[in-house]
């Protein structure tokens, strides 16, 4: 049988060789030559394409399925199996439940207590695979997984806000201070809300409601002085919807005549609270100079 698979490759390879040497005869003028590159017949083709395309798979089972390589011989018996039997079905479950508590070990559970501590472990993790096993066999339903999510959301908003004040706390102390002393100021003006405005130039112009749009110049600055943003320094005027900016804008504006320039000061509450707005970090207390140039009107309306 060898000798007659080698004579057949060998018959297609000489056959394939003959049709080479039978088209490299004399060129004909001004034509260039064919490449013949059919060498082998079909079927040892397919042989060796097959061949080819099995390179790396041992990497692959190895290093991307987890498969202890000296079970060779066990992969070769399902490879040939091509259907699975329901005990083969069983056996797939049992080990995708184990490499999902591999997942869990390593990966979920690691996760999940970075989220409500960047830096100390307070799960206890033996009550949380309980949990992740119970809630996926649906088993203790004494609450929904309705109410457990809620739960944990609200759980977890709770531990954000205790993370953020005991990283940028400072922040916010230092800037209800700040806004305490300002406030004593005779140029000062305090909303109900809690901003502060100074009056540098009182224009004359329509005051903008929370629908317009509107075209101002502006700089920001935290309480330390550092300058975070400045249209003026880009020499290019900002516009936007006047509700589409932070609450202590949007209040100032809905007071502001076009034509007029307030210094703004504004707690954390109405800036971005305990979010990390580029060079803002959580629960800064922002202040801010406001140059009302106009109100833009919709081309579309008449």
């Amino acid at each position: 049988m060898k000798k007659l698979i080698l004579f057949a490759l060998c018959a297609c390879i000489t056959l394939g060789a003959g049709a080479a040497k039978k088209n490299t005869g004399k060129k004909k003028k001004g034509k260039e030559p064919v490449e013949v590159v059919d060498t082998l017949c079909v079927d040892t083709f397919s042989y060796f394409f097959g061949r080819a395309n099995s390179n790396g798979l041992k990497g692959y089972l190895a290093q991307r399925m987890g498969i202890d390589t000296t079970f060779i011989a066990d992969f070769l018996k399902g490879f040939e199996q091509k259907e699975l039997t329901a005990a083969d079905k069983k056996e797939k479950a049992r080990l995708a439940g184990i490499e999902i508590r591999q997942q869990v070990e390593s990966q979920v559970y690691p996760n999940a207590s970075k989220q409500v501590n960047d830096s100390t472990d307070i799960l206890n993790k033996a009550l949380f695979i309980k949990g992740f096993r119970e809630g996926f066999e649906g088993t203790n339903n004494a609450v929904s997984m309705d109410s457990t999510q809620k739960l944990v959301k609200k759980q977890m908003e709770y531990y954000h806000k205790v993370n953020m004040e005991k990283k940028y706390g400072a922040n916010r102390i230092a800037g209800e201070e700040f806004l305490k002393a300002n406030a004593k100021k005779d140029s000062i003006k305090v909303t109900p809300s809690g901003l502060q405005y100074k009056v540098l130039t009182q224009g004359t112009g329509e005051i903008p409601t929370k629908e317009a749009k509107v075209k101002v110049n502006y700089e920001g600055h935290l309480i330390d002085g550092t300058e975070f943003d400045s249209s003026y320094k880009r020499n290019k005027p900002v516009s936007f919807p006047v509700s589409g900016v932070i609450p202590g804008w949007t209040e100032a504006l809905c007071m502001m005549p076009v034509g007029s320039k307030w210094m703004l000061y504004v707690p954390q509450e109405l800036a971005y609270k305990d979010r990390e707005q580029a060079k803002i970090p959580p629960f800064s207390c922002l202040i801010f100079t406001v140059e009302l140039l106009e109100i833009e009107k919709d081309a579309t309306k008449k």
